[in-house]
């Protein structure tokens, strides 16, 4: 029993240095939280195609001074001609349509050069409906971007100080958003209208003044929360200003419910600008926005549908692409949220 064991000499083997250890370590590569986020959102393929498709319409829209520098260049000899693609004869591309029966070609029948052609046809003053729905496009997302930009300043800077100061300030300023609440966008916009002129400005103005209240009130939820866990109760106690706390503290774990409403606000901006636009107190022509086009093309949708389809679908691709890219932004800075 109490001889000792000896172990053979080759029992144990030196370890070189191209040797793997860790062939069989199990370990999730390092990542900050943005990194993460990011990596989650990838996975999320619904999610990441529509935010390459947001980049490609956000691309042609803001490139269009240059691509498309005359939107507003009208001939009426052009008027009212059907999408034509050279090379491709398929209808509703080749540049003819219906009348009395036969299917016309209506470049031959205006007279137009064989090397003038328009892809997506002209309207009824014969301007490019393919310029100016590029145009109307980057007015769209001017106002909604503008708009949700005021959002951002008014709304995360007011929810912040409600639920920091809490008491009488906190109930006094929830009562204010409550009462801006009450009010309808149309009004707002009929009475901005009363002192400003037509054109972008009311309608950013009105989307702001109005907006700005969902974002105040989800900031200061979260901020609530924050406010009593023990790092910003840490940083209190060392003395440091609200201002630096905020900045320091509450506006870096706030990040993730800014972006996802932030891409919750942008498509409802565009959509009322469309809607206002679309009943004819937004955008004034020869202005063009996606709810102008929309009106204009609805007037002979009877016979020519491409004018309001086009402009349509554009609006209908935005406005979904932003709604499921936010919903997996949500998700991939909130797995908790994940419906997966």
């Amino acid at each position: 029993m109490d001889e000792k064991i000896k172990l053979p000499e080759d029992a144990f083997q030196p370890v070189g240095k191209d040797d793997k250890l860790d062939d069989e370590k199990i370990a999730a590569p390092s990542r900050t939280f943005l990194q993460d986020a990011w990596h989650r959102l990838k996975e999320n393929k619904a999610a990441f195609i529509s935010m390459w498709i947001l980049i490609i319409i956000a691309l042609f829209a803001f490139t269009s001074p240059i691509t498309a520098p005359n939107p507003n260049s009208a001939n009426p000899d052009y008027a009212n001609l059907p999408p034509k693609i050279p090379g491709v004869n398929i209808n509703g591309f080749n540049g003819t349509s219906i009348q009395g029966g036969q299917r016309v070609d209506q470049y031959k029948a205006n007279n137009v050069p064989e090397s003038k052609h328009f892809i997506l046809g002209t309207d009824y003053l014969g301007r490019s409906l393919g310029q100016r729905i590029l145009h109307g496009t980057m007015i769209s997302l001017l106002i909604g971007l503008f708009a949700t930009l005021i959002d951002l300043l008014i709304g995360v800077g007011y929810g912040i100080i409600s639920a920091w100061k809490g008491g009488v300030v906190d109930l006094v300023m929830q009562r204010i958003i409550e009462i801006m609440q009450s009010i309808p966008n149309i009004v707002i916009m009929v009475l901005l209208l009363l002192v400003i002129k037509g054109g972008i400005l009311p309608i950013i103005l009105a989307i702001a003044i109005n907006e700005w209240t969902t974002m105040a009130r989800l900031t200061r939820a979260q901020t609530l929360q924050l406010k009593s866990q023990e790092y910003v109760l840490a940083a209190q106690t060392l003395g440091e200003s609200s201002g630096k706390i905020a900045m320091k503290h509450l506006l870096p774990n706030l990040s993730s419910v800014i972006i996802i409403q932030t891409m919750f606000t942008i498509p409802a901006a565009i959509f009322f600008e469309a809607f206002l636009s679309y009943i004819g107190i937004g955008i004034q022509a020869p202005i063009a926005s996606l709810g102008t086009l929309i009106n204009d093309g609805q007037r002979n949708f009877q016979f020519l549908p491409f004018q309001m389809w086009y402009p349509a679908i554009v609006l209908a691709i935005i406005m979904i692409a932003f709604n499921i890219l936010a919903d997996g932004l949500r998700d991939a800075f909130d797995p908790r949220t994940s419906r997966h």
